[in-house]
This record gives structure tokens, sequence and C-alpha cells, in this order.
């Protein structure tokens, strides 16, 4: 697996089957990993904040959600680069998960009644899949002592898979954390939980293909996203082609 780093955050150059492998594999050894789903939000997310561009860097996987960051792979050298969109690999690992007997947990989601539909549209499209965890957070942080008792009853499940549906960069902040503490592969969702109930439309599949998913994200859900979009893509064209012009890899 090739990789290469965009603005100073690393992204590796995987594929639906090569990141459903490794988390797999991963969650077979029980190992305490953590995925994240890079767009063009994260790259800038990271531009912006120390912090979390040293979280991205550590994340054990962290593909290409989003195809700027395909092309920006392509134009780095990775011909092959393809896109790992994370409400497409959400039910390639619930899948797998299902037919290697890992059982899975869901973390994240607007409340109850969206993981009550989230479960019950995973079991109609995975039958045998083993959920043994499931929880919304609120949005305020937890308390230490609320953290631990999550902590626990995460681990207390059994759960190898755990997939988080939080927002960015919350969702791979608490990831990180809780890295070593929750022994599962963790997976950064994001919006896949409502995606895969249909709660929200996905764009047109040739609006993903053209990079125009943004546009649609951001007519369907002005007030949440304007601000990613419209601050965020344009400092990313600019400051990715400045990362050309001084010779691609230095970022």
């Amino acid at each position: 697996m090739q990789s290469r780093s965009i603005l100073g955050m690393r992204v590796d150059a995987t594929s639906y089957a090569g990141a459903t492998g490794t988390v797999l594999e991963w969650a077979r050894r029980g190992e305490s990993r953590y995925v994240c789903i890079a767009s063009v939000n994260n790259v800038m997310e990271a531009v912006d904040s120390a912090e979390f561009r040293s979280v991205m860097n550590a994340g054990d996987l962290v593909t290409s959600d989003g195809m700027p960051l395909v092309w920006g792979l392509r134009r780095l050298g990775v011909k092959t680069a393809s896109r790992v969109y994370g409400p497409d690999l959400f039910p390639c690992v619930l899948r797998a998960a299902e037919q290697a007997g890992i059982p899975v947990g869901f973390y994240g989601g607007a409340g109850e009644d969206v993981l009550d539909r989230l479960e019950s549209e995973a079991l109609r499209r995975f039958p045998e899949l083993r959920i043994v965890y499931r929880w919304s957070p609120p949005f305020r942080p937890l308390t230490p002592a609320e953290d631990a008792h999550v902590t626990h009853e995460i681990e207390a499940s059994g759960a190898g898979i755990l997939f988080v549906g939080l927002s960015t960069p919350k969702q791979e902040l608490w990831m990180s954390a809780h890295r070593g503490r929750v022994p599962a592969v963790m997976l950064g969702v994001g919006a896949a939980f409502d995606f895969f109930t249909g709660a929200k439309a996905q764009a047109p599949r040739w609006m993903m293909r053209s990079g125009l998913e943004w546009l649609f994200r951001l007519f369907t859900e002005p007030r949440r996203l304007w601000k990613r979009y419209l601050k965020h893509n344009p400092r990313f064209v600019v400051y990715f082609a400045w990362q050309l012009l001084r010779g691609g890899n230095h970022s």
C-alpha cells in the first residue's frame, strides 16, 4: 500500500477490498486500531490544527473518501489510486463481518431512533450479522466517569469492529483517544448511518465521480455544511497547487 502526504496529512492508497480485508484481519486478531475515512474537510482541519494533523497521521489506515484526494494521490504518483467512500465501505465491512462471524457495534447517530433504523436495516440486508453494541452519545463531552463506563461496555460487548458515526473532527479525536482502550477496530464513518438507512439522500453517482458531491450536500444541508465547503474547498485547491509547484511531496 502506497501513501502520500497531502498538505502534511498522510493518505493511503487502498481499495474497498483492501480496506475491508485489512479491517477484518485486525479484528480477527483482536487489535485496537482506528481507520480514518478522509475527505478535503479532514485535510483542511489538519492544516488548521496540529493536534488533529497528528491524530490523522497516527491513524492505522487513512482512506481517500473524496475524489479530490484521489486526484491528489494520482498527481503525486499513485496512478492506481481509487476512491474508498465511507458510505460504500460501511456495507462492505458489514458483509465481511457477517461472513466471518465477527461481532460489530455502532457508536454515534443522532438518537436511539436512528440506531433502531440502522440495526433494522443492517439485519435486513445481513441477517446473520451479530450486532452486540449500540449507543448514541450526547452532544456534550462525556465526563471521565461516563467515558470509562462506555469504554467498559464496548469491551464487555465483545465487538470486534466498532463503527463510529460522529462528525469530523470529533470522531477521529474520539477514536485516537480510545485506541488501546477499546479492543476493537474503530472505523470513523461519519454520515454513513444516515445514508445507509435512507435518512439522508446521497448525491447521484455522476456527481460523486465528478467530484461534485460537496455541491449536492451543500444544497441539501446548507446551514450545517456551508462553512466546511465554502471555507475549506477553495483553500484546498490553492494550497495543493502550491504543494505541487514546490515539488509535490513537499507539503
